[in-house]
C-alpha cells in the first residue's frame, strides 16, 4: 500500500446545495461537500466564510438539496461563484425557486429531494466560518422519485458524489445489496 499525508479524502462525499435567503429575501445557493448525517434528525455541515454564512447569521433556516447528474453543471457553478461577486448568480442557474413549507428558506424544485433545516448549534465559530449542527425539520421529495412503496428511491435520483482526490463528480450507481440483511449470511 502507498501512504499519503492526511487529506480530506473521505468518500463518497455528498454534493450538498445549501439554500438561504439574504436580508432582502433573495434566494441564494452554495455547494458544500463536507457534510453528512449527525444524528437521526440532525446533519452537520462545514461552512467557510460565504454569502451563505452571512445569510445564516441573519436567519438560521436553510435547505439542503442533493446534487444530481442533471443539476451538476449549475451545482458546480454555485460552488465557484459567490453572490457577493455576482448578484445575478441564481438567475444563471435556471433553477426554479419556491418557499420551503416549514422553514424560512428557498427550495430549488429542480432537485429530487430537499431537507428543510434549522441551525441548532454553531461549532468553532470564527472569521473563517464554522460547523453547523442542524435539525432536519422536514423532507420534501419530488413524487417522480418515489419507489412503489411510497418512499424516496435514491437510485432513481442519479445523485452525484464529489471526488476529493481528482476534484470530479461521480454519479452513484446501482444497488448492490440489502443493508442489515446480506451480512447475516456470515453468521
Amino acid at each position: 500500500m502507498k501512504s499519503f499525508a492526511p487529506k480530506p479524502w473521505v468518500a463518497p462525499q455528498p454534493v450538498l446545495i445549501i439554500g438561504t435567503y439574504n436580508k432582502e429575501g433573495k434566494a441564494n445557493a452554495m455547494n458544500a461537500a463536507w457534510g453528512g448525517q449527525w444524528d437521526m434528525r440532525e446533519i452537520v455541515i462545514s461552512m467557510g466564510s460565504h454569502a451563505t454564512t452571512d445569510n445564516l447569521n441573519a436567519n438560521g433556516d436553510f435547505t439542503v438539496a442533493f446534487a444530481t447528474k442533471n443539476t451538476m453543471l449549475a451545482s458546480d457553478f454555485v460552488g465557484i461563484v459567490s453572490a457577493k461577486n455576482d448578484p445575478s448568480k441564481m438567475e444563471k442557474t435556471g433553477w426554479t425557486v419556491a418557499k420551503a413549507e416549514k422553514v424560512n428558506a428557498p427550495v430549488f424544485t429542480d432537485f429530487p429531494m430537499t431537507l428543510e433545516c434549522r441551525i441548532k448549534q454553531k461549532i468553532d465559530e470564527s472569521a473563517e466560518g464554522y460547523y453547523i449542527v442542524a435539525e432536519i425539520v422536514n423532507i420534501l421529495v419530488d413524487e417522480n422519485y418515489l419507489a412503489a412503496d411510497g418512499q424516496p428511491d435514491i437510485e432513481k435520483m442519479e445523485l452525484i458524489t464529489f471526488d476529493p482526490v481528482h476534484h470530479g463528480y461521480i454519479q452513484l450507481g446501482k444497488k448492490v445489496g440489502q443493508a442489515f440483511s446480506d451480512g447475516k449470511q456470515l453468521k
